[in-house]
């Protein structure tokens, strides 16, 4: 249980810095996403393995780190953290968030970034959480927020930089039940970022077999 309660908590604190800092309008919201990120890592690393992310978590049932059947019981947590997060922006600014790719963004270039960088931080995260040699090491919270950073900077102006599909199911399905949004991009939010986990297990695996 204490695991599934880490991974609530969390995906709560990255999904709701998202959204205050997309209501905000900040320029500097990839830096906050990336901290928020980061020092969760820190907080729950050591106990859930601080995946915060289905994508994440199917990388490492990929690798053999996750057993297959705590898959559904991660991304139920990951999901219900992300809309409890919703439910807190939405109650705090008056209105719900999502998000979405850029207008002038095609649907194919919308999920090829969606697709890199949830490859980029899956890499990452295995090489530096889960490879013996890199065990016990101090700086995996930082590369792994660090690179949802870049992404978010890089990234975010064309697809809206999820890389994570509780982001995407969170935000999307509370907005939707509240407010009557749409669900038409929800499928960006789970297609990339799944496929990009796979894409890295199979990186990784390859590293690791001729490192």
């Amino acid at each position: 249980m204490r695991n599934y309660v880490t991974e609530c908590i969390g995906t709560f604190f990255l999904v709701l810095t998202i959204g205050l800092t997309s209501a905000s309008g900040t320029p500097l919201a990839p830096l906050a996403i990336g901290a928020a990120l980061m020092v969760m890592v820190y907080m729950g690393g050591h106990i859930s393995g601080a995946h915060y992310n289905p994508a994440v978590s199917l990388a490492l049932v990929m690798r053999g780190k996750l057993p297959s059947k705590e898959f559904l019981p991660y991304v139920m947590a990951q999901v219900m953290g992300a809309l409890a997060a919703s439910a807190v922006v939405s109650l705090t600014v008056g209105k719900a968030f999502g998000p979405s790719p850029a207008e002038h963004a095609s649907g194919a270039g919308a999920l090829l970034v969606e697709i890199l960088y949830t490859f980029a931080l899956c890499l990452v995260v295995l090489n530096v959480a889960t490879s013996s040699k890199t065990k016990g090491n101090s700086f995996y919270g930082l590369a792994i927020g660090f690179t949802v950073a870049a992404g978010a900077f890089a990234a975010g102006p064309v697809s809206g930089g999820a890389f994570n599909p509780a982001v995407g199911i969170g935000p999307l399905v509370w907005r939707a039940v509240v407010r009557g949004g749409s669900l038409s991009h929800l499928w960006l939010y789970l297609v990339g970022p799944l496929l990009g986990a796979v894409i890295a297990a199979a990186v990784y695996r390859l590293q690791e077999t001729e490192s």
